[in-house]
């Protein structure tokens, strides 16, 4: 069964929202964006988050030192990164705080070359903005990967989540604007989705 995460939490009310629910991951945003944090709300949302929830920081060539010391904290459990981190960037990280890693990869109409060293991809729309667009890209280009297990993000929301679940086979469903109502995490939303990824196991 895929996992889910909901990413670009920003208030204590989305962590409420996720509390009830009860993702298997959220995410923290630390790169350019709306939903972007800084380190010490980030710290407050986590001591409300429930310990069953992993929390990935979104970082995007970001210096090791400020992603160790989240991780070093207990602010972040897992690192997702979506710029142009290599793999002598991933090496350090790993070596410098032993944290899994998520490496994001933009796709268009085929599988870009991948990173190695991480522990997971994350496959999105390919876009200038590295993520974050909205957008479902050609899930066709995933036909016949067989690499470390990836969350499938970009433009997934309550109506093709069980498309994607039918046919793909991802470790984890990645929503993010899909959850959202006028740009605001939407509490119903995310427990729609929860339920939409676990069928009839979370609803029983």
């Amino acid at each position: 069964m895929s996992k889910i995460k909901i990413c670009g939490l920003s208030r204590a009310e989305d962590i409420d929202a996720v509390n009830r629910a009860l993702p298997d991951f959220i995410g923290f945003v630390f790169a350019s964006s709306r939903r972007r944090l800084d380190a010490l709300t980030a710290a407050q949302l986590k001591d409300r988050l429930d310990p069953k929830i992993k929390a990935a920081g979104v970082f995007v060539n970001q210096e090791l030192d400020f992603i160790a010391g989240l991780y070093g904290s207990g602010v972040i459990d897992i690192v997702q990164l979506h710029g142009d981190e290599d793999e002598a960037y991933i090496a350090e990280l790993k070596e410098k705080t032993g944290c899994p890693v998520i490496k994001a990869a933009g796709v268009g109409d085929t599988l870009p070359p991948l990173r190695e060293g991480a522990d997971y991809y994350l496959f999105d729309a390919l876009s200038a903005g590295r993520g974050g667009a909205g957008r479902v890209f050609n899930w066709a280009a995933l036909k016949g990967y067989a690499g470390p297990p990836y969350f499938l993000a970009g433009g997934l929301g309550l109506g093709n989540i069980s498309e994607a679940l039918r046919t793909l086979a991802p470790y984890c469903i990645d929503v993010s604007s899909g959850a959202e109502t006028d740009g605001k995490k939407d509490a119903g939303k995310i427990l729609r989705i929860v339920e939409a990824v676990r069928g009839r196991k979370q609803r029983s």
